[in-house]
């Protein structure tokens, strides 16, 4: 007669997320084996995980997502946004809720675990990620390990060691991390529904984008406009850029501290500001322009991750929703004359937008190229290209559609 297993037996945990402060939170594995230290925080976003988890910007952190359903669409080789996936530029971590199940979607090409296990994301799930959201609102966000083993053995005074000891993201540059390693040229435009994506053939101008962690989408819609977008590494220097001969100059998102990135990024937009070609900025790319303008920037206490932030553009009077995710942010109080903020977070007052009075030098903290959220945004890209255009004496297009 074969064994019964007790009623009573527990399933042994084959995830562990240890917090520096010793907590740990017990899980079922999924996705890479072995163990990650990096920074833990939330996401809001109801759709596009993949999108998330490929986002550079997320170097060095954990995401928890608050949606409790991830994977259920599974994953394709569409939905990505590091420019090289060989790379592995993103998230190094993962929390769900629900366990994974298995993909129903017409775009699916594969599983999420198996996906989750070529990027070399360690993942957990089958935990309350609410308490896990609320902890992090509380506190703000912990550093931590996450760790994956399927026979359920860990040293966890170990783990626990390395998350008290790792020194965080501030001071970190991250950027160098996760840039392109070469320059290269960016033809690719938007996806369209039962077409994919297209090709800039005809460009009508050139913009360069200093990579600091670039999401593919970003540089999509710039070539949707008629750009050619030439990318280049986070430490070119502006003679070389200026080389290029661009018509705009933009400068991307990307993961970590600004201050460390702006230790070699910060002279360089300076000396490129002295041109007046029009500049465009997002993310890291805002906060980088403005260390160079003289502002400050500053750690947040649970930062801004989500496709549901509301966002007021001071110069339209318009509110939009929009993707976020930061986190650090630029000290408005800290921004010098002549340079005027304009967009604004209603959900905490945080600066969002700055504009050099005078000149055609913009940039925003959130992510109007979405991917994953909202496309209220878009119309960014227009006003970047209008500058451009106004510059060049040509009509300008319409702003909002």
């Amino acid at each position: 007669m074969a064994e019964m297993t007790p009623a009573w037996a527990t399933e042994k945990p084959t995830a562990l997320l240890v917090l520096a402060d010793g907590t740990v939170i017990e899980g079922r594995g999924l996705g890479a084996t072995g163990s990650a230290v990096a920074e833990v925080c939330f996401n809001t976003a109801l759709t596009g995980y993949q999108e998330i988890l490929t986002d550079p910007s997320y170097a060095g952190q954990i995401v928890t997502f608050t949606f409790p359903h991830i994977g259920n669409i599974g994953t394709n080789g569409e939905d990505i946004e590091d420019l090289n996936p060989a790379a592995r530029a993103g998230a190094v971590g993962a929390v769900f809720k629900a366990d994974v199940t298995n993909p129903s979607n017409y775009r699916t090409a594969g599983h999420l675990d198996q996906w989750l296990k070529k990027r070399g994301i360690v993942a957990l799930s089958g935990i309350d990620t609410r308490a896990l959201t609320a902890l992090i609102r509380e506190k703000g966000m912990p550093n931590a390990v996450i760790a994956h083993a399927p026979d359920g053995v860990f040293d966890l005074d170990d783990l626990k060691r390395r998350a008290a000891a790792w020194s965080g993201l501030i001071g970190l540059d991250l950027a160098k991390e996760v840039t392109s390693g070469q320059s290269s040229v960016w033809r690719e435009t938007p996806w369209v529904w039962n077409e994919g994506f297209g090709e800039q053939a005809e460009p009508s101008l050139h913009v360069v984008a200093i990579d600091y962690g670039v999401k593919r989408n970003i540089l999509r819609l710039l070539a949707g406009l008629g750009a050619k977008v030439t990318v280049v590494p986070a430490k070119t220097d502006a003679e070389e850029i200026l080389a290029m001969q661009p018509d705009g100059i933009f400068l991307s998102n990307g993961p970590g501290d600004p201050e460390a990135t702006g230790g070699y990024a910060v002279p360089v937009i300076q000396d490129l500001l002295k041109t007046d070609i029009p500049v465009f900025g997002i993310c890291l790319g805002h906060q980088m322009l403005a260390l160079a303008l003289g502002g400050k920037t500053a750690k947040m206490h649970q930062g801004h991750h989500g496709a549901n932030h509301p966002v007021k553009d001071h110069t339209t009077g318009k509110v939009e929703i929009v993707s976020m995710n930061h986190g650090f942010a630029v000290d408005a109080d800290s921004l010098p004359a002549g340079v005027e903020e304009t967009h604004v977070s209603l959900f905490d007052g945080s600066n969002c937008g700055i504009a050099l009075t005078g000149h055609p030098v913009f940039s925003v903290q959130h992510h109007p190229e979405a991917s994953p959220g909202p496309q209220d945004s878009h119309y960014l890209f227009r006003r970047f290209v209008n500058l451009i255009r106004q510059k060049r004496g040509e009509e300008l297009l319409v702003e909002r559609a």
